[in-house]
């Protein structure tokens, strides 16, 4: 299967030039994602609806390159405040309890400080019978 792009929209695509998500083989890799709403063109200052938006933004993604959210099998999660973790652990066990990936968390700064996380995941696309 040859190299496939998927795109989210955003501007940051085409001015820094990376993808929302690349397709390769069998995987799909899905570039660090925040809570930033594309169709509001906003983001909340809520942590938790920050998680929630941002695997929904990862979910599209992984819906346009053929995958799911229970084929993720690496995470990492990116956050400037490690106390801001904990509060969003529902929302990840929504989205990957079935899945239940290999996980990395990272304290680090974040290109914006409205963002309040920053979360990359890896998943397989099953093949189509």
């Amino acid at each position: 299967m040859a190299r496939q792009f998927i795109s989210s929209g955003s501007e940051f695509e085409s001015k820094i030039g990376y993808s929302r998500a690349v397709i390769d083989g069998d995987y799909v890799f899905v570039s660090g994602t925040t809570g930033y709403d594309y169709a509001r063109m906003n983001i909340s200052s809520n942590v938790v609806e920050q998680a929630e938006q941002c695997f929904k933004n990862i979910e599209d993604a992984l819906h346009q390159a053929g995958s799911s959210m229970d084929e993720v099998v690496r995470i990492r999660y990116i956050y400037p405040d490690k106390n801001d973790f904990e509060p969003c652990w529902p929302v990840f066990k929504k989205y990957l309890d079935k899945a239940r990936p290999a996980a990395t968390l990272f304290i680090a700064g974040l290109l914006d400080d409205a963002m309040k996380m920053e979360i990359e995941v890896t998943a397989r696309i099953l093949p189509t019978s």
